[in-house]
């Protein structure tokens, strides 16, 4: 759940996860334990012949390898202490400012600490969790709302809502503020996909009308750090890296096609960190390395067009092509923008691309 005023809406579900855990039906796994023993865990009476598909048994091992919520708490507890023996500091709060960073959490752990599961953590450290989910709400809406903003099409940033709420974890889907919240989102993006071009109004708790007033074009792109810093920073993972395969006695190299050595992973390196090396500002790359980094960066950029294209063969609406790359570049800080190619006036083209299309959509559905 996430709220954009300065509350914890989270505080008075911190045990709904255990309420919703002890009335929850048999999972895949029970069932699958169940028919091992002779057993249908629906059905007593029946007999059992399960046949899982490839996805099923994919969902099971992810389901095996997830830890349990108490230890998520103990972990975030522990993540928590760490950050604070880093910082130099005792609370997560110093001097009515923030004092610790938080991006190095996922979303289950800052829901651990935001509803002080077990107790465990202070009404400041509840506090500042609740405050980083907002901001992840915020992230996960601005390209979609910078989208809205720019096709009047109120359906994209509802659904990126609806996207970012289904992704929460069963504890956090387990507490009524997440259910009150999707009812609101849903509410309004069947609204929207009734009138796309009206922004649905009157729906009691909708966020995303709340984002929306607060940050109409959508909430400015995260670039906190300079980009001198994030150049720094990716320097330094990039020696690790080249440290790592050194003591394997090897080699890193950029080039797949070389038989010798260890391929450098760009895995864990955001799209901001691999412009600021296909830019080179800072003159700290070599050549091969701004070439992997530019490769990488267009190999991402094609993935998320490829995304929108399957997307609009899928519902068959062309629109979603133009939608998908409108919210791709207002996700984009400007470096990654320049990195990549695309200017301004490539996104004016996508732009009047969809309402070329739109417009002939209308013609065709007599609307």
């Amino acid at each position: 759940m996430t709220s954009i005023n300065g509350t914890n809406p989270y505080a008075q579900y911190g045990s709904a996860y255990a309420r919703a855990a002890a009335a929850a039906p048999p999972s895949l796994a029970d069932a699958l334990n169940a028919a091992e023993a002779g057993n249908n865990a629906l059905d007593p009476s029946a007999a059992t012949n399960l046949t899982l598909s490839d996805a099923a048994k994919a969902r099971m091992a992810a389901e095996a390898k997830t830890p349990d919520f108490t230890t998520v708490t103990n972990d975030a507890r522990a993540a928590l202490d760490k950050l604070y023996a880093a910082a130099k500091v005792t609370g997560p709060i110093v001097d009515g400012k923030t004092a610790i960073d938080l991006s190095s959490l996922d979303r289950r752990s800052l829901f651990a600490i935001a509803t002080n599961s077990s107790g465990k953590f202070t009404p400041d450290e509840q506090s500042v969790a609740s405050g980083e989910l907002t901001n992840r709400f915020n992230a996960a809406l601005a390209p979609a709302a910078a989208a809205t903003s720019m096709t009047k099409n109120y359906t994209v940033v509802y659904k990126a809502a609806l996207e970012y709420l289904d992704g929460a974890s069963s504890e956090e889907k387990g507490t009524a503020a997440w259910s009150a919240q999707r009812a609101a989102v849903l509410k309004g993006y069947e609204a929207a996909k009734q009138k796309p071009d009206t922004a649905p109004s009157g729906i009691s708790g909708d966020p995303v009308a709340s984002y929306l007033a607060k940050y109409p074009d959508g909430a400015p792109v995260g670039t906190t750090k300079s980009f001198s810093t994030v150049a720094t920073n990716v320097r330094a993972a990039l020696d690790a890296q080249a440290s790592l395969a050194a003591e394997r006695g090897t080699e890193l190299v950029y080039d797949p096609a070389r038989k010798f050595g260890q391929l450098v992973d760009f895995s864990s390196i955001d799209s901001r960190s691999l412009s600021a090396i296909t830019l080179n500002q800072d003159q700290k790359f070599s050549n091969q390395e701004i070439y992997a980094a530019k490769k990488e960066l267009d190999s991402r950029n094609r993935a998320n067009i490829l995304a929108s294209l399957k997307q609009s063969q899928q519902s068959g609406d062309p629109t979603q092509l133009s939608l998908g790359i409108l919210q791709s570049y207002s996700g984009m800080s400007d470096e990654e923008r320049q990195a990549s190619g695309w200017s301004p006036s490539f996104r004016d083209n996508v732009l009047q691309s969809y309402k070329s299309t739109s417009n002939i959509l209308s013609i065709l559905q007599g609307s």
